[in-house]
């Protein structure tokens, strides 16, 4: 025999708690607030002995790989304008800060 009333309310009030804004954190590295994707970044490599994460877009934490080794980047730590004083990264920074946060494209690689 069917319920004629749920235990768990009614479907009105679920849709109501889905509709409520999702507050975005902004990026680490270009300062632009995350979209639906949030890449969590070790700015100090873990396998150099990094815990801490920042959030970051996926587009700009490819940009910091591609750019910086790990040693480098331990060295950087926390200090984003260490990071951005690099004129490639800063590039990079210039040119996405007017694009959707979702917004995603292929990095080149470093010629090494």
């Amino acid at each position: 025999m069917a319920r004629k009333h749920s235990k768990h309310g009614s479907y009105e009030d679920l849709r109501q708690e889905e509709e409520a804004p999702e507050v975005a954190v902004p990026c680490w590295l270009c300062g632009r607030p995350t979209g639906k994707t949030i890449v969590w970044h070790h700015p100090v490599p873990k396998s150099r002995g990094g815990r801490d994460v920042v959030p970051m877009h996926a587009i700009c934490q490819q940009t910091l790989i591609t750019n910086f080794t790990n040693s480098e980047l331990q060295r950087h730590g926390m200090d984003v304008e260490g990071l951005l004083a690099n004129p490639a990264v800063r590039k990079f920074v210039d040119w996405v800060a007017n694009k959707d946060p979702d917004f995603t494209a292929t990095i080149a690689k470093k010629k090494r």
